[in-house]
């Protein structure tokens, strides 16, 4: 389990998607060596053995089975065969033992709170985070898992709601998201408690308090740490409904990566300059579409960053967000994109610095969509600006160089890769 622990950092350093053929054997080697750990364990509490006391041996297989499914997200592969329901069935089972909160002997965490800890980042639709945004939900979810209230299968169904069916090899589903619910007896748990713990916790941070005073990650004091959290607050309180049904389709379509990318695609350069790569769309909505890799180069791609993409049907570039990821094998990789804006407009910032001069970043502004977005917004590098610079200086290259100074009004998205905010034009800037 050390080596393991130390392994993990390793992971979430320049992983690209699809992972490797390298890479990816040796993560499973670790996930069999880990289940192989998690049955040892379970294998104790059986005759001739009866470990004595049960709660480590326990703990332990807990422990395993988790690790095996963070690892999992962190590659962006489907769990394990089996993974899920081998957890909820040995939680069953210290529960039948009455151990569920205990802290067995050289532990730090209570049974019950590293079970939850595991389901909270299943239900945290890991698919939809980078590697560095699975560590550091599954330390935050270390830390507060004990906020999770267990509830009666009888109460109805709200938002952050969910249930788990310990005969299924699935992860707890949303009360809202799944209304048929099997026969066979639930166990439901609450999260509303720890989405209003989210929400003062954003709060705080906006305010300037740091993240350790919260007992929070590090990571939570960044622009992306603050924007998972409050990407999951929202998800959770969400009614969670589907606004257009999604149709499955099968033709191609080019996909171009980055800000660089889409910068040098919005100046209308020949793609075969671009590194652009062909992909199958398998199902669209007028919202976004879900994309398979067929050939080419794919680039540096990750969950929340910005991808263009051009239909066989349309010749017009896309702006699109990555939302999720897929990946079973090296050879396989499928993306849930959501649209952005039917194109943007490529942009210099010229960013003032008393240390190096005028910095000149490359950056999109988005345009105005009547009922969508009632003003334009700027896709920006994370990071790249000054929390506190409000006034921008945009150059922007058409028929003619034309200079905008405007004033950012909020953040619309905050992502490890991209942050996208509302801008505005400022009147008479001279």
């Amino acid at each position: 389990m050390t080596v393991i622990t130390r392994l993990l950092p390793s992971l979430t350093r320049d992983l690209v998607l699809p992972v490797p053929r390298k890479t990816r054997r040796i993560v499973n080697g670790v996930l069999n060596l880990l289940q192989m750990l998690a049955d040892d364990m379970l294998a104790l509490l059986e005759e001739p053995f009866l470990a004595r006391p049960p709660e480590l041996a326990l703990w332990r297989s807990l422990q395993a089975l988790s690790q095996q499914l963070l690892i999992s997200h962190l590659i962006a592969c489907p769990a394990p065969t089996g993974s899920w329901q081998q957890l909820h069935q040995t939680y069953a089972r210290v529960r039948r033992l009455q151990v569920d909160t205990a802290v067995p002997r050289g532990a730090s965490r209570k049974l019950q709170d590293v079970y939850y800890s595991a389901v909270l980042l299943g239900c945290a639709q890991p698919a939809s985070l980078t590697p560095q945004e699975v560590l550091f939900l599954a330390d935050y979810f270390e830390r507060f898992a004990d906020q999770v209230e267990p509830i009666s299968t009888a109460v109805s169904a709200t938002p952050a709601t969910f249930w788990i069916d310990p005969a299924r090899d699935v992860a707890a589903c949303s009360a809202l998201r799944n209304l048929s619910r099997p026969a066979a007896p639930l166990e439901c748990f609450s999260c509303v408690r720890l989405c209003l713990l989210l929400r003062a916790q954003i709060a705080q941070l906006d305010a300037g308090t740091s993240a350790s005073e919260l007992n929070l990650p590090d990571f939570a004091g960044t622009s992306a740490g603050r924007g998972v959290l409050g990407r999951l607050a929202t998800r959770w309180s969400d009614l969670g409904k589907r606004r257009y049904i999604r149709r499955r389709q099968n033709h191609r379509a080019l996909l171009g990566t980055g800000i660089d990318g889409l910068w040098h695609i919005g100046k209308k350069e020949d793609p075969a300059s671009v590194n652009v790569s062909t992909w199958m769309v398998t199902n669209e909505s007028p919202e976004g579409y879900a994309v398979m890799h067929v050939t080419g180069n794919t680039g540096v791609l990750s969950v929340g960053n910005v991808v263009a993409i051009r239909t066989d049907f349309d010749q017009n570039w896309q702006i699109c967000l990555v939302r999720w990821a897929l990946s079973e094998n090296p050879e396989h990789l499928e993306l849930g994109l959501q649209i952005l804006a039917p194109k943007a407009v490529p942009a210099i910032l010229a960013q003032p610095s008393h240390d190096t001069g005028t910095e000149y970043l490359r950056v999109l502004i988005l345009p105005e969509i009547p009922k969508l977005r009632s003003g334009q917004s700027l896709v920006v590098a994370t990071g790249a600006l000054p929390k506190e610079r409000d006034k921008l200086l945009l150059l922007i290259e058409g028929n003619n160089i034309s200079v905008r100074e405007v004033s950012r009004t909020g953040i619309e998205e905050q992502t490890g890769s991209v942050e996208i905010m509302s801008i505005e034009s400022v009147q008479n800037p001279f």
